[in-house]
Order: C-alpha cells, then sequence, then structure tokens
C-alpha cells in the first residue's frame, strides 16, 4: 500500500523546518555573540576607571549628565574597539583553545561584519562624548582605540614587550574620566593613570603566564611565552607592584583625595605585594594565580576607596 502524498508532504516539511532551525542562530544566541564581540569584562574595566578618573577630578559634586555621557561613551568606544580586535585577530584566536570558540573564529559571525559592528560602535560612542563631555575628552578616547587597535594589537605577534605598550591605552580611560570632570590634565589626574597603566602590567603578566602555551600556539609573543623560567615575568610583576605602592598614595599629595583614600592604598598596595615577592621568588601556575586575584582584589578597592573619599568630602 502506498503513502499517501499528505504524510510524505508533511514529513518532507518538518524535515526542511528542523534543517533550517539547526542552521539558523537564534536571536539570544545572535545577542549573546554580539556582546561578546565587545569584550564585556575588559569594556566594564575601562568603564569603571573612566568613573573613578571623574569622581578623582569632581570635588564640587557630580554632574550627572556629563558622568552618565562619559560612561556610555566609554561603553561604546570600548567595545567598539573589542569588536574590531575580534576581527583582525580572529586566525591568532582560532588556533588557541582559550578563544577558538570566540564568534569570529568560530564561524559565528563573519570578520567584516565584526569590522562594521565595531566601526559603528566607537563612532556612537564619539559623539556620545563629545556631546555630553568635551574635546579633550573625546580626544582621549579616540587615542586609546587608536593605540589599542594601531600599536598593541600588532605588537603582540612581533615583541615580547607588547604588553608595556598595550598597559597605555588600557590607562587612558581614567585620565579622560578626569578631564571630563575637570576639563583639562593635571598631576593628580597623571597619577591616577600611573596606578592603572601600573597595575595591568602584573595583572596582564599573571594571565599571559598562566595560558603561556596557548599563546604561543596562537604566535603571540607574550613575554611569560619566551620567559620560560619566569625570571624575566617575576622582575617585571614585582618591580610594577613595588611601583604601583607609592603611585598609588599621589592623588593625596595632589590633594585629589584624603586620608582614608591614603590609608586604604598604602593597605592595598602593601597586600599587593605579597603574591607579586612569592611569583618572583619560583614562578609556578599556583603563584601566578595568586598575582591575578590579588589584582583582581586591587582595582574594586581603588574604586571604592575613591567613592567613599568622595562621598566624605
Amino acid at each position: 500500500m502506498r503513502p499517501s502524498p499528505a504524510p510524505l508532504a508533511h514529513s518532507a516539511a518538518e524535515a526542511v523546518e528542523g534543517h533550517l532551525s539547526a542552521a539558523a542562530p537564534s536571536l539570544s544566541s545572535r545577542v549573546a555573540d554580539l556582546k561578546e564581540l565587545t569584550k564585556p569584562g575588559i569594556s566594564v574595566f575601562l568603564v569603571v576607571t573612566a568613573a573613578t578618573g571623574y569622581l578623582l577630578g569632581a570635588p564640587l559634586g557630580v554632574d550627572w549628565a556629563t558622568l552618565l555621557g562619559l560612561l556610555a561613551g566609554t561603553a561604546l568606544t570600548a567595545g567598539g574597539a573589542g569588536a574590531l580586535n575580534h576581527a583582525i585577530e580572529h586566525a591568532r584566536d582560532a588556533k588557541m583553545e582559550r578563544t577558538a570558540g570566540r564568534p569570529v573564529p568560530a564561524g559565528r559571525v563573519s570578520a567584516l561584519g565584526a569590522i562594521f559592528y565595531g566601526l559603528a560602535l566607537v563612532a556612537l560612542g564619539l559623539v556620545v562624548l563629545v556631546l555630553t563631555t568635551n574635546g579633550l575628552t573625546t580626544a582621549l578616547a579616540a587615542l586609546t582605540v587608536a593605540l589599542y587597535l594601531g600599536a598593541y594589537t600588532p605588537l603582540k605577534p612581533l615583541t615580547a614587550w607588547n604588553t608595556l605598550v598595550g598597559a597605555v591605552p588600557g590607562a587612558l580611560p581614567v585620565l579622560g574620566g578626569w578631564a571630563a570632570a575637570t576639563g583639562e590634565l593635571a598631576p593628580a589626574g597623571w597619577a591616577a593613570f600611573g596606578v592603572l597603566m601600573l597595575w595591568q602590567l602584573p595583572h596582564f603578566l599573571a594571565l599571559a603566564w598562566l595560558y603561556r602555551d596557548d599563546y604561543a600556539r596562537g604566535g603571540f609573543r607574550m613575554l611569560p611565552s619566551a620567559d620560560r623560567d619566569g625570571r624575566m615575568t617575576g622582575i617585571v610583576v614585582l618591580s610594577s607592584a613595588l611601583a604601583l605602592l607609592p603611585v598609588g598614595l599621589l592623588p593625596t599629595a595632589y590633594g585629589a583625595a584624603g586620608w582614608l583614600y591614603l590609608l586604604g592604598m598604602a593597605a592595598v598596595g602593601t597586600a599587593f605585594t605579597l603574591p607579586a615577592f612569592s611569583f618572583a621568588a619560583a614562578p609556578t601556575d599556583a603563584r601566578a594565580r595568586r598575582v591575578l586575584l590579588a589584582s583582581f582584589a586591587y582595582l574594586p578597592a581603588f574604586f571604592v576607596l575613591v567613592l567613599l573619599d568622595f562621598l566624605l568630602r
């Protein structure tokens, strides 16, 4: 007995519908990919540092339109730079276990699509900044994107000292926050820039140590990948943590923060040197994780101390 045409047609339609639903990404997965392209962890870090710089430079109180514009513009430009970085580095990311599942190397987003997305976010962010803050803050945000994509990113496969260069755009948003509050650059703003620049070195070197083999597979010349015994990595981690201790106190010396900030940063900075000493004495994965955890604690403590100092003025 022949099967009727209706069941056959119904089965074919179900098969086609199932294939299309499997092939087409859901809206939630598409949104998740767009979010991942912005490197949300780094973007949040930059937004928090911009807010920190603003509070340090705003002794007379908060202009909420300026602050919210600063945060939105920083998030957009940082996210756009992240998307552009995804596009630029997708071939190398595909070789690394840690990054092979990212949207572009995994084929869920095209490199061209990531480029258009990144450019749109950067452009929108700069417009928000120029309308809500000032030209200096906008210029610093544009410089951050340019240095991140035009200097740090191409240097990563060329020199093991790329982290020193990458720390500059990573620290510029705190200076942008200061500029949004004051309209100028001043020693206290540069001191905050120094804190963020020095903090990044032990943070990213500890991370690079833990993923040194993965970075090497991707063709990135991170210092721990070239420094197999960890001696030079340990020296840089320790010297950065030690330098961070006095630099972290400079905002008080320049009159941008008070005694609560001073005492808190002295304690936090001292605590940060302990795992750095341990790692420099004998670089191991376990000790690198302690440095990384200490760096994760340092930045929120810095922000909270600035916030508390601002509220108690």
